[in-house]
């Protein structure tokens, strides 16, 4: 939101109280193995069950609050806040969708197939991904690009909206398609020309 050359600018209107608040919702991931959590983590922009070091692809069942909606061979398979919807899931083929909105996005990485679409789901969703391949080199699942949390066959991976929210406090003048403007590189206004006379 904030320039580097405004920095020191913005950061003393935040301290002055000058700012508003916006309220942003975060993922969290549980690892379970032989029905037993071995890892949790949340993520504010996405979560990402992918290959891993494996040129092969991943095999994985997918499932919607324990409704069976797919088989996947893939590269992977993104699951994205609003917030996370302008990174990862972007440059997959995924939809933006507004930070306000309470929804996720998932999003096939590479599919072996020709009608794997990215789907928009209500956030209170469970979304739950078993790997049903083996693999030598081990896939994992990515919170953020941070937090990396190996796989083995059998393993689910159970997705849902955490409790916890994320606070963001923007500087006066905040514009949510201002920022997409800048960082996606959308076009400015068109003037109409003039014609001459």
């Amino acid at each position: 939101d904030i320039r580097p050359s405004e920095a020191i600018e913005k950061v003393g209107q935040a301290l002055l109280g000058e700012f508003t608040e916006e309220q942003r919702s975060l993922n969290s991931v549980e690892v379970i193995r032989d029905e037993q959590v071995i890892a949790r983590a949340n993520a504010l922009n996405d979560i990402v069950l992918h290959k891993g070091q494996s040129a092969r692809m991943l095999g994985f069942d997918l499932c919607i609050d324990d409704q069976f909606v797919y088989s996947s061979r893939s590269d992977g398979l993104i699951v994205s806040t609003p917030t996370g919807s302008t990174a990862y899931a972007l440059s997959a083929g995924g939809p933006i969708m507004h930070p306000k909105l309470d929804a996720l996005v998932l999003v096939p990485m590479f599919p072996h197939t020709l009608n794997a679409r990215p789907i928009v789901v209500p956030a209170d969703c469970v979304i739950s991904v078993t790997v049903t391949e083996k693999h030598q080199a081990l896939p994992q699942v990515s919170c953020d690009g941070q937090t990396h949390i190996s796989l083995l066959l059998g393993d689910r991976v159970v997705i849902r909206q955490s409790v916890e929210t994320l606070t963001l406090l923007h500087p006066p003048g905040y514009s949510y398609y201002e920022v997409c403007r800048s960082k996606l590189q959308w076009g400015g206004r068109i003037e109409p020309q003039q014609d001459d006379e």
